[in-house]
């Protein structure tokens, strides 16, 4: 049977990793922290599924709520609304501090980027976005347009009016203080007057993520988002924060940007919305949808506004609450932090350790001293993880080692994430060099 069905994969399935493979494993199921496979092998998710099954897999909640909804109410012509819709943009606003309160719910990650930034385009009318040089926006022509780290070669050109600014990272800095410390406010006025040197003075947005999970798990230093955001508004744009991994108590905060006291203009949200399932919503304030919406704002999508998502995105927020996860997720980000720093204590292939609360980083080097990247080994011992009973998902970027993002469920338990801790210690002793 697995011989038939990986010939069906490779024979008919189109291949949409870049230069990646499959995982070859068959999956028959999920059920909270664990996968299981067709020859019966169960496998620790410390990946939340693509980073988005924060309640972990087939939480009772959600699939008694997806039977319900299934039932009743699934898809509507998109001009309708339904009370699952309307309630669910209600939490959502009054999750979020003022003036946050206008809510249009979508599918994916990329789609509410692309309705961020066409409508910060409508309101402004300009047209150029700035993004980071590792930034991951999505896969469609903004969001792509706007996305640095990777899949940017063979397909054309972006759209006009991009532009990339260089990723504060902390553990690669290029300017640097005195002390070898990245000096993040030199580099930030570096970009802008790169920016303004090239911008035919036209910028519409930012669009930036809190931490940059696909560039490598790269936390914003304290103190830069305000920064940027005045260097944005300076200059006539709009801030859009993409929280696709970061939002809904991932990091111990209901949302990454509350640590720094700063909120953007225009808010995406995705994966975690729907614990799972295509459900994304784009957040901005009233000011800024009454423009949009005299000058026409258009984004009337097969699935905008289903309601069957919408419940699910309802019982999510039902969870995080009465469950308490962001202070969960702080609680278990401190544990697991300890845990892989214990690790990096005992193999020097470990280069630094980083991130917020359930979304932690880990980074390989060939050597610490020179923090040579490690490109070949993360690949290794991503598969030695896999054997040992272990997903794991490794970044490897371009002058840098490979990443690991771990992002386990905000419901795990402490022996979930020893027996994470474990495997990949074995695994980095199998794989190596001390």
């Amino acid at each position: 049977m697995a011989d038939s069905f990986w010939s069906d994969a490779d024979r008919h399935l189109v291949r949409y990793i870049g230069a990646g493979s499959f995982v070859r494993e068959i999956i028959e199921r999920a059920e909270g922290s664990f996968l299981f496979t067709a020859d019966g092998r169960r496998l620790l998710d410390f990946t939340s599924g693509q980073m988005s099954a924060i309640l972990g897999h087939s939480h009772p909640a959600v699939v008694a709520t997806i039977q319900h909804q299934a039932a009743t109410l699934d898809h509507l012509f998109s001009g309708m609304l339904s009370r699952p819709v309307v309630e669910l943009a209600r939490r959502l606003a009054g999750s979020l501090p003022a003036p946050l309160e206008k809510v249009l719910l979508l599918t994916t990650g990329a789609e509410s980027n692309e309705a961020a930034i066409r409508m910060a385009k409508l309101v402004t009318g300009r047209h150029e976005i700035i993004s980071f040089a590792r930034s991951w926006h999505g896969m469609t022509q903004a969001a792509a347009s706007a996305t640095y780290s990777s899949g940017r070669k063979g397909y054309g050109p972006a759209a006009p009016g991009n532009f990339a600014i260089p990723t504060p990272n902390a553990y690669r800095p290029d300017f640097t203080l005195p002390g070898g410390e990245l000096d993040w406010r030199r580099q930030l006025e570096f970009s802008f007057e790169l920016f303004d040197a090239q911008s035919v003075g036209s910028l519409a947005a930012c669009v930036v993520e809190p931490i940059l999970s696909s560039g490598g798990v790269i936390d914003l230093p304290p103190g830069y988002l305000a920064k940027l955001r005045d260097k944005v508004h300076e200059r006539g744009g709009l801030l859009i924060l993409d929280e696709a991994q970061t939002g809904l108590c991932r990091t111990g905060e209901w949302y990454a940007f509350q640590r720094d006291g700063v909120v953007p203009d225009i808010l995406t949200l995705s994966k975690t919305l729907g614990a799972g399932l295509p459900l994304a919503a784009v957040v901005t304030s009233p000011e800024i949808e009454h423009t949009a919406h005299e000058r026409g704002f258009l984004f009337f999508t097969t699935h905008v506004s289903d309601p069957l998502v919408a419940a699910v995105g309802n019982t999510v927020l039902d969870v995080l609450e009465a469950d308490r996860l962001d202070e969960q997720a702080a609680h278990l980000g401190a544990y697991l932090r300890k845990g892989l720093l214990e690790i990096g204590e005992r193999h020097p292939a470990v280069g630094d350790v980083r991130g917020r609360g359930l979304l932690v980083g880990l980074e390989l080097v060939s050597d610490r001293e020179s923090e040579r990247p490690a490109d070949a080994l993360g690949a290794a011992v991503t598969a030695r993880c896999l054997e040992l009973g272990l997903h794991m998902n490794v970044v490897q970027l371009p002058g840098m080692g490979g990443v690991f993002r771990i992002a386990p469920a905000l419901t795990s338990t402490h022996a979930e994430l020893d027996l994470g801790l474990e495997i990949l210690d074995r695994a980095l002793a199998d794989v190596a060099p001390r």
